[in-house]
């Protein structure tokens, strides 16, 4: 490019790049600028793995690839090309991609028109209302994926009641893994005041109300129940969901799968829908096979979304940009 990107310019597409969503807000990447070739470079952070719950660094790379879209987005409404080069290193597994910044080149019109969502996405653990979406936003959602090279299937009614009960039986897989809740006791800051909720992790308001009389198909955080003062509430009978897939399950599809989710997120929410991921049952190889569809040509799923209407949620801390992106 003509102008290299000024530091201050590369940390503001970073930090929008960092809203992207991540199993239990974990934020598990870091980012290198280098400067003599205008690239963004997109690591892992092992540091912040989950062993139990994400043995093979699945929703890592979903995260990563998240945050990767929340970047080429970020360069686009800034008049920025994108060029992504994924698994760039094959001897080092943790660097995920190369983004090069190239000022009027080729940059996509198409992810500018979503940046307004970075900053009004949330994921919601609220009821949402019985509202059936149309089927013309939900056409468009599956168009989103396509173009990140992954489907998004629309389960029937049998489908989403399979997947409920996938989702329920997670639960009690959870409750008899002491490994698991501790992981998760880990990245759920319970015991800290909301205006103190640190930079990672899932904070007490962002919970969501406990279930009132049916199992709730949001994951509840705090099942020990060390807030006191979560409210009940009666969650939609009839949740609306998507599933997420790729035909090969392998590190490039779950960078592309987390490229995809980021997309879909973003369009829904500019389509005035609320979300919530329910990745409950992937995380237990007994139940992600079960899943899917077995009509249909999506081998794998990578992420059950919860979609309809209702609250959005408060958005949940993020760590400073100065912990995340280096400058060599």
């Amino acid at each position: 490019m003509t102008t290299s990107p000024t530091r201050a310019l590369v940390a503001s597409l970073v930090e929008d790049a960092v809203t992207a969503p991540s199993m239990h807000n974990a934020q598990p990447w870091r980012f290198v600028h280098r400067a003599a070739s205008d690239t963004v470079e997109l690591y892992g952070d092992p540091t912040r793995e989950m062993p139990h719950a994400d043995p093979d660094h699945r929703a890592l790379h979903l995260g990563c690839g998240a945050a990767l879209f929340g970047l080429r987005v970020a360069a686009a409404h800034h008049g920025l090309g994108a060029g992504v080069r994924l698994l760039p290193d094959p001897g080092d597994p943790w660097h995920l991609a190369d983004v090069r910044l190239e000022e009027g080149a080729g940059a996509d019109e198409e992810p500018a028109e979503l940046w307004p969502a970075l900053a009004e996405r949330h994921t919601s653990r609220f009821p949402f209302t019985e509202e059936r979406i149309p089927d013309e936003i939900l056409d468009g959602l599956r168009a989103a994926a396509i173009l990140e090279g992954c489907r998004l299937v629309v389960p029937g009614d049998w489908h989403t009641e399979a997947v409920m009960g996938l989702v329920h039986a997670s639960e009690m897989f959870e409750a008899a893994d002491a490994s698991v809740r501790a992981e998760l006791a880990r990245w759920t800051r319970t015991g800290a005041a909301d205006e103190d909720a640190g930079t990672e992790g899932i904070p007490s308001y962002a919970l969501g109300p406990r279930q009132y009389d049916v199992t709730s198909p949001v994951r509840d955080f705090d099942s020990p129940r060390r807030v006191s003062d979560r409210g009940a509430a009666r969650f939609e009978r009839d949740p609306q969901i998507v599933l997420l897939g790729t035909v090969r399950d392998a590190p490039r599809e779950w960078l592309a799968a987390g490229q995809a989710l980021h997309r879909v997120l973003l369009r829904a929410t500019l389509d005035g829908l609320a979300t919530s991921l329910m990745s409950q049952p992937l995380e237990w190889p007994e139940l992600r096979h079960l899943a899917r569809d077995p009509l249909s040509t999506t081998s794998f799923v990578q992420m059950v979304i919860r979609m309809g209407y209702g609250p959005r949620g408060r958005a949940t801390p993020r760590r400073p940009v100065s912990e995340v992106l280096g400058f060599a």
